[in-house]
């Protein structure tokens, strides 16, 4: 059985598979962009977790990373700003995934243009996504 940190990132991940932008979960950055824009779910950090002992639970703020690019030279700046709000809407849309956690929440995004020698820029972003759930053992 997987545990509770797993299947958290896995309910993220498809959720993140609803969108039109191809999502990968890890991984390296592909040699083309897709054209409708690319998400990478990295996993990111648990942190130290909270600690209640009656009854035994750890709760956690874990703290993964989506790497969101699009390329293009026609409005890439509006595309780019709608695939973020798209990946917002649907995060919105259920909290808790499912179940899984207590609460999600997205943080702002840290967006750059990123320089590509012989085509045009693509621009990318790193954004937070805050994952609180509870575990009845951290390696569970």
């Amino acid at each position: 059985m997987a545990t509770k940190r797993e299947q958290v990132l896995r309910a993220l991940h498809q959720k993140m598979e609803t969108l039109p932008q191809v999502t990968m979960r890890g991984g390296a950055l592909p040699e083309r962009l897709p054209g409708a824009g690319l998400f990478i779910l990295r996993d990111g950090e648990p942190g130290d977790p909270e600690v209640t002992l009656s009854p035994l639970a750890y709760h956690y703020e874990h703290k993964a990373e989506i790497e969101a690019m699009r390329h293009g030279a026609d409005h890439r700046d509006a595309a780019f700003d709608d695939m973020i709000a798209a990946l917002g809407v649907a995060l919105h849309a259920d909290r808790t995934l499912g179940g899984l956690c207590d609460w999600v929440e997205a943080e702002a995004p840290q967006e750059v243009d990123l320089p590509v020698e012989g085509a045009s820029a693509f621009k990318a972003a790193s954004i937070t996504v805050v994952l609180h759930y509870t575990s009845a053992d951290p390696l569970a």
